[in-house]
């Protein structure tokens, strides 16, 4: 180790040594430090079980992101209301950037719609490192369903409708489109996408919101019908489904994902993870995972993700106030 070297003051006549500290002494080059970071394995927190299009996403991310990081990228799922309990776990550790999360938006953007927690994970409580992905959500029917188009099913008396859970953009996006339209609807939630694709083919529920990934291989299949989508602009699976919006219901509710670690992480840390991200989402490989499973590109930065989050809040909190619609009641 470098020892600090002796500068010699001459002070009324009398001189002093004074120790000089070298930068060495100064900064250390333990966790945290950015050019040191990363000296071990990285670890990537999903809050869903394996099999998702979190953990899809993560798991590609994770292979393609340790050469340009230099060090192991493990991936590890921590399930549970629908995302708190792995953000609380890895939000809560130390900001030296080892264990960050791929975060849902719906966690923080529609969990608030439908119970008052106090201990909700809250923007302060991250750092943002990157946008990963974004999925859109269909309005499927079942191919038997005497329902054609979004009007026809707007023009029913009363609607069966079911959602892969409470809290997510299948929930949203079907009570403010039912809500816009003033059609009496009754949500039926099931556990996840597949069972909720396995109600509407069964006809146990009328129509369902799904994520295009769950309802491409059976809209092509000819086993269910598309009425809508919920995004901003027709998606490239579904060419010939109209948006909400171009049927004359401005309802638009997608899900998007990003990384996330503890608030405080340094930016140099922060930044060379981001990078190292940048080229990772940038291989072939991470690519065709996204083209293959209808998952689309949001790869923006932490200040973003941020501007996103907060938007999204804001817009879905007055739009359920708007018109009146209740989702605590709605578990």
């Amino acid at each position: 180790m470098r020892m600090p070297s002796t500068i010699g003051l001459r002070i009324g006549g009398a001189l002093l040594a004074v120790v000089a500290l070298t930068a060495c002494s100064v900064k250390g080059g333990g966790a945290g430090d950015g050019a040191a970071y990363p000296s071990k394995a990285v670890e990537f927190t999903v809050p869903t079980e394996p099999g998702g299009s979190t953990d899809l996403v993560t798991r590609a991310l994770a292979k393609s992101i340790e050469k340009p990081l230099g060090k192991p990228a493990v991936v590890v799922n921590k399930p549970g209301a629908n995302g708190k309990i792995a953000g609380k776990d890895v939000f809560s550790g130390k900001p030296d950037g080892y264990r960050v999360a791929v975060m849902p938006q719906s966690l923080f953007a529609i969990g608030p719609l439908m119970v008052q927690d106090p201990d909700a994970i809250k923007l302060e409580d991250m750092t943002f490192v990157k946008g990963l992905a974004v999925e859109d959500y269909a309005l499927v029917v079942p191919a038997s369903s005497p329902y054609k188009t979004i009007k026809d099913i707007l023009a029913a008396d009363d609607i069966k409708y079911g959602t892969t859970g409470a809290g997510t953009g299948s929930q949203l996006s079907q009570a403010l489109l039912f809500g816009v339209a003033k059609v009496k609807a009754t949500p039926v939630p099931f556990d996840g996408g597949a069972p909720t694709i396995t109600a509407v083919l069964g006809g146990k529920v009328d129509a369902a919101s799904v994520q295009i990934a769950e309802a491409a291989k059976h809209v092509q299949s000819g086993k269910l019908r598309a009425l809508a989508v919920f995004g901003s602009k027709r998606v490239e699976a579904m060419p010939d489904v109209p948006t909400a919006t171009e049927s004359g219901y401005d309802v638009v509710v997608d899900q998007r994902r990003f990384v996330a670690g503890p608030a405080g992480l340094p930016a140099d840390v922060r930044d060379k993870l981001a990078g190292a991200i940048d080229k990772a989402i940038a291989t072939p490989e991470y690519g065709d995972l996204l083209k293959s499973n209808y998952i689309g590109r949001w790869e923006v930065g932490g200040d973003e993700v941020k501007t996103q989050l907060t938007k999204a809040q804001g817009e879905f909190a007055a739009l359920t106030k708007k018109l009146g619609i209740d989702l605590t009641g709605q578990q």
